[in-house]
């Protein structure tokens, strides 16, 4: 029993050993399989080259292009103000806004003119006289006659004397006609500070009146948007307004929105130093329709806020993506024909909130991917959940412009 309790484990371990090499030797040999490759979805759009323009947005206040204050070139009292003299009364240009009392002035005119008669007879005297004294000069004397002989002195003084009267008639004829106010342009009234029966110096405000004619637009615009804009940083007084960018202003006060079109004219002196803004200037012709046949359309008000979208530079076969297409600030992900996809360096024209304008690196009708994929090698192959129909820089069917 002893020996059997010896050789029965030997025994058992012999046989697992001898059934292990016959399995090596003549068992069914397996091969590795490579896994399934599991591809991921992806959401894609198609490429479409095309120009496009570039805007800039900006906001600000609506200004009048003329604003001052209407004075007094004469004192007096106020005896008539105009209607229209009133805070946001319009008025047309050569309208009279205000009267001042005028008997003085046209005394002062009677007075001037009554100088001038007498002047003028002084002159005649001593043109006289001094033709008599030539005259006797040549029957007695005897060589030729001096300047006091000839009374030059004299007419040139009687001569003076009809200029200075002349003038004192004119300023008071131009003192007469300035007792009427009149409207130096088409313009609105901002304020009102006379009325009737006050009097008035020379040079004392009446009032402060801006025009009509044409609405200004300051827009800070930032530094780094320059670049998209053709903006005219070199402003000369006589060049030509019209030849700026187009520029439309948008404004909705009472919850109803509403445009009109203008132009950059200028842009300021300087960059400003703390915000590194520009300042364009827009300009609106006829902001209040006054000159509109067509109905009334609505008035462009000064000191209304509005928002400001400027026509920039023309980016030739460029390409517009949905901003969730742009990886790593210049990477896309494509899809070529073998659903696999690419990852492609690309040169960003403009980045926005929405979206994103590539240069002229991808084709037309190539497939950029735009959902989320957490890990990425390229040339891993994709599976495209939709048929990649949909437009670059249309997301869900609907396109934008930044």
């Amino acid at each position: 029993m002893k020996i059997l309790r010896v050789l029965l484990p030997l025994f058992v371990v012999a046989a697992g050993v001898v059934g292990a090499a016959l399995l090596v030797k003549f068992g069914r040999k397996t091969r590795p399989v490579d896994p399934p490759e599991v591809a991921p979805a992806v959401e894609t759009v198609a490429v479409e080259l095309r120009d496009h323009q570039f805007r800039v947005r900006a906001q600000g206040n609506v200004s009048a292009e003329v604003e001052i204050d209407l004075t007094a070139e004469v004192a007096g009292k106020i005896e008539w103000v105009s209607k229209a003299m009133a805070a946001g009364g319009f008025f047309a240009k050569g309208d009279d806004l205000a009267r001042i009392e005028k008997r003085d002035f046209e005394l002062a005119v009677v007075s001037a003119e009554a100088s001038l008669i007498q002047a003028r007879a002084a002159l005649v005297r001593e043109e006289a006289e001094a033709a008599v004294a030539l005259k006797e000069w040549k029957e007695l004397g005897e060589g030729e006659a001096g300047a006091l002989l000839k009374r030059e002195p004299q007419l040139a003084q009687a001569r003076a004397a009809v200029d200075a009267a002349e003038a004192m008639v004119e300023k008071a004829k131009l003192d007469l006609a300035r007792c009427v106010i009149k409207a130096p342009f088409d313009g609105r009234v901002e304020r009102k500070v006379v009325d009737a029966g006050q009097f008035v110096n020379r040079g004392m405000p009446l009032g402060r009146l801006y025009s009509v004619a044409r609405a200004e637009v300051r827009l800070p615009i930032p530094e780094e948007d320059l670049a998209f804009l053709e903006l005219p940083l070199a402003f000369a007084g006589d060049q030509d307004h019209e030849t700026g960018p187009a520029a439309r202003v948008i404004a909705g006060p009472a919850g109803r929105e509403r445009e009109w079109k203008g132009r950059i004219v200028r842009t300021e002196g300087r960059i400003d130093p703390r915000s590194r803004m520009v300042y364009a200037v827009a300009r609106v012709n006829d902001p209040y329709g006054r000159r509109t046949e067509a109905g009334k359309p609505d008035p462009l008000a000064v000191g209304l806020f509005v928002d400001c979208e400027i026509e920039g530079r023309v980016a030739k076969g460029a390409t517009v993506l949905p901003r969730r297409a742009l990886r790593n600030r210049d990477e896309v992900w494509s899809v070529d024909a073998e659903s696999r996809l690419r990852v492609r360096k690309v040169g960003v024209l403009r980045a926005g909130r929405d979206e994103v304008i590539i240069g002229s690196e991808l084709e037309s009708g190539e497939r950029v991917v735009v959902s989320a994929l957490d890990a990425v090698t390229d040339g891993m192959f994709v599976r495209v959940a939709n048929d990649g129909s949909g437009r670059a820089g249309d997301e869900e069917g609907k396109g934008g412009v930044p």
